[in-house]
């Protein structure tokens, strides 16, 4: 069964990057480093050489990725599911969506919260679409999530880090 079939008719479809990418100024990469160096050093005095483990590989994957722009993948809302780059998910897979609007606050993006514990909900970036259509369609196959008013906490710490 090819993609076309499993999507149904698609609805609206755009392009975003795999993971959010900052541009790190040299004052953020010595105080990052400061920061890391302290964690293990305190990890070290205290015998907890796991989280030493997890700062050190944490430390090499922002290193490792500093430079690399992210791919960009399709990411597809169609009449039986949605589809991020080659994976598909149901409407059954999600219990509800929510679109964030928040032009003051750079904040602009459609959140499916799966049903599964096991899943990260995904977050996708509006970018330049209009969300008024987007979440006029998505009504039609799940619940809308009024409740949600801001992003979580961690997305909050993220971009505010530039992590």
């Amino acid at each position: 069964m090819d993609d076309k079939s499993l999507i149904g008719q698609e609805i609206h479809s755009w392009k975003i990057p795999e993971r959010e990418h900052y541009e790190h100024s040299v004052k953020w990469k010595i105080t990052a480093g400061l920061v890391a160096l302290a964690l293990i050093a305190l990890a070290v005095l205290t015998s907890n050489f796991l989280f030493a483990l997890i700062i050190l590989i944490a430390a090499f994957i922002v290193v490792f990725n500093e430079g690399e722009q992210p791919d960009l993948v399709k990411f597809t809302i169609g009449t039986e599911g949605v589809m991020l780059g080659d994976k598909f998910y149901d409407y059954d897979d999600f219990k509800s969506f929510s679109v964030l609007y928040k032009p003051n606050q750079d904040l602009k993006a459609l959140y499916l919260d799966c049903r599964s514990s096991w899943r990260r909900d995904l977050i996708i970036p509006l970018l330049d679409n209009n969300p008024l259509p987007i979440r006029e369609n998505l009504l039609k196959y799940l619940k809308e999530d009024l409740e949600r008013t801001d992003e979580p906490f961690i997305e909050t710490i993220s971009r505010f880090l530039k992590l």
